[in-house]
C-alpha cells in the first residue's frame, strides 16, 4: 500500500465506551429520551447532527440546537476521556515506522475538528498526518466514500492504494466504496458483523499484531 488512511475513534483509541456514556446522558437526562445503550450505540456513527436526527426525528432540533448538542456532548465526553486518553497499543511505533518509510498518512473521520485536535495535539501526533478530513469537510458522512475520497486525494494517492484502518462496518463500507482495503481493530465490533464487505484484509485487536508489523 502507498498510503495509509486511519479513523480515529475506536481505530487508533480506545475510547468508544465513553462516547456512548457522553450521547446517552446527553439523549436520556437532557433530552428525555429513553434510550438503551444497545440502541444509542447502533446510531453512533456520521455526524453528530446525523445521529440527534436519527434518535429524535428531523423536526426536533434546530441546526442551531444540534450544533450547541453536538459540542456539549464532546465536551463531556473529553472531559471523562482525557485522563485515559493514549493510543492503541503498538500504534505509536506504527505511526514512527510508517513515518521514517516515507508512507503517507491521513485522518478520514466523522469526529469534528473539536475531537481531532483533542487526540492529535494532547498526544502530539499531527506530524505524522499529511492531510485530516473530518465531518466539516465532507457533505455526505460514512458510508459514503467521501471522506476516505478525500482524503487520497489531499496526499496525491489514488483510491486503491490506499489502505484504511477502521473499527466500525459502516467505516468498512466507505473504504469499500471508495475502491478500497481495509484492516479493522476490533475494538468495538466482532469480526462477524463484516461478514458482508469483502474488502476485509484482516481483524487485530491493536497494532502489535503479527500483521501490523509487517505492514511497516
Amino acid at each position: 500500500m502507498k498510503a495509509f488512511l486511519f479513523d480515529l475513534n475506536g481505530t487508533m483509541i480506545h475510547d468508544m465506551d465513553y462516547h456512548t456514556r457522553a450521547w446517552q446522558q446527553l439523549l436520556n437526562e437532557d433530552l428525555g429520551g429513553q434510550f438503551t445503550r444497545e440502541q444509542v450505540k447502533l446510531q453512533m456513527y456520521g455526524k453528530n447532527q446525523e445521529v440527534l436526527v436519527r434518535m429524535f426525528g428531523p423536526d426536533r432540533f434546530t441546526e442551531e440546537e444540534m450544533v450547541s448538542l453536538a459540542l456539549e456532548k464532546e465536551k463531556r465526553y473529553q472531559e471523562a476521556y482525557r485522563p485515559h486518553l493514549r493510543l492503541l497499543p503498538g500504534l505509536p511505533e506504527f505511526l514512527a515506522r510508517a513515518h521514517q518509510r516515507g508512507i503517507p498518512m491521513a485522518i478520514g473521520s466523522a469526529a469534528i475538528p473539536f475531537n481531532i485536535d483533542f487526540v492529535l495535539d494532547t498526544l502530539n501526533i499531527r506530524h505524522y498526518f499529511a492531510a485530516i478530513v473530518s465531518a466539516d469537510d465532507v457533505t455526505i458522512s460514512k458510508p459514503h466514500p467521501e471522506t476516505f475520497l478525500k482524503a487520497a486525494t489531499q496526499l496525491g494517492v489514488v483510491p486503491t492504494d490506499c489502505l484504511v484502518f477502521e473499527d466500525v462496518p459502516k467505516g468498512a463500507e466507505a473504504a469499500i466504496n471508495a475502491g478500497m482495503r481495509a484492516v479493522i481493530l476490533t475494538t468495538t465490533h466482532e469480526p462477524a458483523e463484516f461478514a458482508h464487505l469483502p474488502n476485509i484484509l484482516h481483524f487485530a485487536p491493536d497494532y502489535t499484531d503479527a500483521f501490523m508489523q509487517e505492514l511497516v
